[in-house]
């Protein structure tokens, strides 16, 4: 099977699956989630996370190498497997992040309370996970999606769900890109940091309380009109400027 077909493969499984991890730790294991709500991750409205699927890619890439290392004592081998894997993965994640806060000013996920973070889009707890990940994709999941590509070698018919996969990840992609668009000029606009799940999730929770439905998959395409949220976020930092200003005051005058 050519590498072409075997990455897409791998990328819309990798978007999907890594979704549903992020979904399931958010709820049960983020401390930035202290009341466990069911949040959708990301800044696409269904259910992938490409950052996950290109992972997936990466690994798979990395792992089929292994051969190049063969120098090496097996358990010496993995160990730099693994460390070539969470370096690879971190660097994904902070090229993402980095791009996102400096051109879009959107910051999409946030390790600030982090042990040493940089600039709140990586940290070694996270890289940690990802070595764990790693060695779990390569005792694991690897064996098994050479069996999958080897079942995909014998039923092309299934890139058909492939193709349909990326037809309505690129609608969603656009979509998704447009809310970007508009958080970006919004925090050129007032020179600040959009925390885009904060602005999601505050949409979500007055989507659910003025309709009495849920808003899981589209809170930011829902029919509330995403200026005024902006709005009143921006409300919310003058006044907690003009807050800050007046302790400052206060404290210089005594």
């Amino acid at each position: 099977m050519k590498l072409p077909l075997i990455l897409a493969f791998l990328f819309s499984t990798g978007s999907i699956v890594g979704w549903g991890i992020e979904v399931v730790f958010r709820r049960f294991f983020s401390s930035q989630n202290p009341e466990r709500k069911w949040i959708n991750p990301g800044f696409c409205t269904g259910p992938y996370l490409p950052l996950y699927g290109s992972g997936l890619c990466i690994l798979y890439l990395i792992a089929i190498q292994e051969h190049y290392l063969s120098f090496l004592r097996p358990p010496y081998r993995r160990l730099a497997l693994f460390a070539v894997m969470a370096v690879c993965m971190t660097g994904i994640e902070y090229i993402a992040g980095l791009y996102s806060l400096k051109v879009n000013h959107v910051r999409l996920w946030d390790y600030s309370d982090q042990w040493g973070n940089i600039q709140g889009i990586i940290c070694p707890k996270f890289s940690l996970a990802w070595s764990i990940l790693g060695a779990l994709y390569y005792f694991l999941i690897h064996p098994r999606i050479l069996n999958a590509l080897a079942w995909l070698a014998q039923n092309l018919a299934f890139s058909f769900v492939i193709g349909m996969f990326y037809g309505v990840f690129i609608v969603d992609l656009c979509q998704s890109a447009g809310v970007v668009a508009k958080l970006r000029a919004f925090a050129k606009e007032n020179d600040v940091v959009v925390r885009y799940e904060t602005i999601k999730e505050e949409i979500r929770t007055h989507v659910e309380r003025s309709r009495g439905k849920t808003a899981f998959f589209r809170p930011l395409h829902a029919d509330v009109v995403l200026r005024e949220h902006l709005n009143a976020f921006k409300e919310r930092l003058e006044s907690e400027r003009v807050r800050v200003e007046q302790e400052i005051r206060e404290r210089r005058g005594r």
